[in-house]
């Protein structure tokens, strides 16, 4: 397991590093493309594509910060940064869009001249770099568990939305002279650039407040410990997410009394085994006898004043 998951971390820092590059290099040239071109649709995907260079520098930077050893100080390491990374490119994506909006407010009263030649040129080839590097972080990362990459992912999508909005609104411009096109081109991407930036900041902070994880269904997981011969209750139980892809629990097991010290270490790797099946790599869990005096019901109260107050039930 430990060599899968480091081949996918190697996996996913290489495809957020070639994006990075690929991506930076052109947002450069489409920044100067829209300002000289006068283009506000290119100006907010070149704004967008920064946010996109930005989100996978991050994410670099997070995958370098999650190989420091965990110390006396981090006893988890720094993966965690993975998470604080993409919650950054979540609020940034947001800030983003709010101003797209202003400006495209401003250019609808008073439409100014743009070069649509040039926009369409430029347009057109950011769409095949943002082509490129989704392809390149669908095929070599993981989009779908792990949220660093996946907010990248959605930055990009975003972005490539953008340059077609941007193709769409210089052929208008060409052909129709409508320079409303330009603005509206705009706000359809700093909608969709909302959309993707309230999707990652929520997941992140789902994170950050220690939700359950998506992958994983707290009733199925105590039903399974509890199918566990040996095994006749669960309470206290907690599941969690270190950083995408590395979920943690800890929970009480009230198992017969009778168990030698041997029996109820085999048990407690019997469950470990069951819990890997559930998406749960890190498991700590405390074993009580069954004549323990415990009246709390179902997750003890998870949640309650009680049980957020630090478990005052008596062991």
């Amino acid at each position: 397991m430990g060599a899968g998951h480091s081949h996918t971390h190697n996996a996913n820092k290489k495809a957020l590093m070639i994006g990075f590059i690929i991506t930076t290099s052109y947002m450069i040239v489409e920044a100067i493309g829209g300002w000289l071109t006068n283009s506000l649709a290119l100006l907010a995907d070149a704004g967008h594509m920064l946010s996109d260079s930005v989100s996978l520098g991050v994410g670099v930077a997070a995958f370098v910060m999650g190989e420091k050893a965990a110390d006396a100080s981090k006893t988890y390491g720094y993966k965690r940064f993975e998470v604080l990374a993409a919650l950054f490119n979540g609020v940034t994506l947001t800030l983003i869009s709010i101003y797209i909006f202003y400006e495209a407010y401003h250019r609808f009263a008073d439409p100014p001249e743009v070069a649509s030649g040039g926009m369409l040129v430029i347009a057109v080839i950011g769409l095949i770099v943002n082509l490129v590097v989704a392809w390149i972080l669908n095929r070599s990362g993981d989009t779908k568990d792990n949220l660093n990459v996946r907010a990248a992912f959605l930055h990009v999508l975003g972005d490539l939305l953008g340059s077609v909005g941007a193709i769409i609104a210089a052929l208008l411009i060409m052909f129709f002279s409508w320079g409303w096109a330009d603005p509206l081109a705009s706000v359809i991407v700093a909608m969709l650039v909302l959309i993707s930036g309230w999707r990652v900041t929520k997941d992140s902070l789902h994170v950050l407040m220690e939700g359950t994880p998506q992958n994983v269904d707290l009733g199925d997981v105590k039903k399974t410990v509890e199918s566990i011969q040996g095994v006749t209750g669960v309470h206290d139980l907690h599941v969690w997410s270190i950083t995408s892809g590395q979920n943690a629990l800890s929970c009480h097991a009230v198992v017969d009394g009778n168990l030698s010290i041997r029996e109820s270490e085999q048990l407690v790797q019997l469950i470990g085994q069951k819990l890997l099946e559930k998406n749960i790599g890190h498991a700590t869990i405390q074993m009580e006898s069954d004549d323990h005096p415990h009246e709390e019901s179902l997750l003890c109260e998870l949640g309650s004043d009680d049980s957020a107050a630090g478990h005052d039930h008596q062991h």
